[in-house]
């Protein structure tokens, strides 16, 4: 019998039974809270957003902490994400945070493909998880979790509209993380300016299909306050770690010249909606939303690439060894034919050079001949000027012979002569 037809038939005869006493199963919503309080939490947060926006200021400010880093400067070539982990501990729960910041976003010329170096991280965390699944002996229960949970995309305060990098970013982003915009040091601008900013971004992202995390609504205990904040999304935020006495209390505020803005005052801006928000209320629906939602996404996409389905054209379950099969063999196929190919590819060039080398042969041949012969015309020349200057030397040997016969004999008719003279004088 297949086990589809005996889970049908547990399922149509199972039945509702009354208890007669305690049984203690009604305790397992405590061992599960005990067990998660004792492995632990991870969340894992991505700050997206230009050089000088408070990213960091507004992290410290959230977990109430001071978190190591240097300031990024506005000369980076590029884009890359700088990733720490921290482990912070809060009464008897721990949590392993971790904070992925993008240096240099938006300070380059051309802000073109400023989002790949984004989307490449969020992917590979993907596909380090996958990895992990796929492997014979799995260990997820101490496997670091790296995916991110939430994306808070820092806005600036311009007042004006979103710039073309913003929307681009984040329609890339969107189907791959829980993204939650924020507009960053909005106390630059005026409370009746925010209002427009807001109502400005949200149409914006609406119009361009840009998907933001919606806080859930589903939870009858959290839906009321979750209804409510998303209505103020994006939230307009302030962060500072400076600690200023007003009236009585010490708050983290920011002086300015004209006044005073205190960070957790909510008639000042929405930091303590992003803390109850994020941290709160919704910080285990964000890690959910990004396994059941955005990671199943990716792994469907990976899975469906390798070949692999749920059913096959007969609506029957596919077999995983089946399926490996056939992808073994449409894989042995593509290489004997990627081989047959470069074999082809290699005896057709064979053929061309064999076919080069006899043509430089030939041409070397007949160069060779040509060389030769005018090698043989150049040495007969050669002979022939060799004897006609063999023949002029010795004409001109003759000649200096007879010219020396001559002078020879005109010397001893000299010396006679000369001898006579003498002989007569005395």
């Amino acid at each position: 019998m297949a086990a589809t037809d005996i889970a049908r038939q547990v399922g149509e005869g199972c039945r509702t039974l009354s208890l007669a006493g305690h049984v203690g199963f009604d305790s397992l919503p405590d061992q599960l809270v005990n067990k998660s309080i004792s492995q632990g939490f991870c969340f894992n947060i991505l700050c997206v957003g230009e050089t000088g926006l408070g990213k960091s200021t507004l992290m410290d400010t959230l977990f109430n902490t001071k978190f190591e880093g240097e300031p990024a400067t506005h000369t980076q070539p590029g884009v890359q994400l700088r990733s720490t982990r921290y482990d912070l501990q809060e009464s008897n729960v721990r949590l392993k945070l971790t904070i992925v910041s993008t240096v240099g976003f938006g300070d380059q010329i051309n802000k073109e493909d400023s989002y790949k170096p984004i989307v490449e991280f969020i992917d590979a965390q993907f596909e380090a998880y996958l990895q992990e699944e796929l492997k014979i002996r799995r260990v997820l229960h101490t496997y670091h979790d790296s995916r991110i949970h939430a994306c808070l995309y820092f806005i600036a305060p311009t007042g004006h509209s979103l710039k073309s990098l913003d929307l681009v970013t984040m329609k890339k982003l969107d189907s791959k993380v829980n993204i939650i915009p924020i507009i960053a040091k909005s106390d630059a601008i005026s409370k009746s300016e925010l209002t427009k900013f807001k109502i400005k971004i949200t149409s914006e992202l609406v119009s361009n299909g840009v998907q933001i995390y919606q806080f859930p609504t589903d939870d009858e205990s959290v839906a009321e306050i979750n209804g409510t904040m998303n209505g103020h999304l994006p939230f307009a935020v302030i962060g500072s770690t400076e600690e200023l006495k007003i009236g009585n209390k010490m708050m983290k505020a920011r002086q300015y010249p004209w006044g005073t803005v205190q960070v957790e005052n909510e008639a000042h801006c929405d930091f303590v909606k992003l803390r109850e928000m994020l941290i709160r209320v919704n910080m285990e629906d964000l890690r959910e939303q990004t396994h059941t939602r955005h990671y199943e996404l990716y792994r469907r996409c990976k899975l469906e690439e390798m070949g692999f389905k749920d059913t096959d054209p007969d609506s029957k379950p596919f077999s995983l060894q089946e399926t490996y099969e056939a992808k073994r063999n449409e894989f042995l196929g593509e290489l004997q034919k990627k081989e047959e190919e470069m074999r082809q590819m290699f005896v057709q060039r064979v053929k061309e050079k064999e076919a080069e080398l006899k043509e430089a042969e030939k041409e070397l041949h007949e160069k060779f001949d040509r060389l030769k012969k005018l090698h043989q015309d150049e040495k007969k020349k050669l002979e022939d000027k060799k004897k006609s200057l063999d023949d002029e030397v010795n004409a001109f040997k003759q000649r200096k012979a007879a010219a020396e016969l001559l002078q020879s004999q005109g010397s001893q008719a000299g010396g006679s002569q000369t001898l006579k003279r003498d002989k007569e004088k005395k």
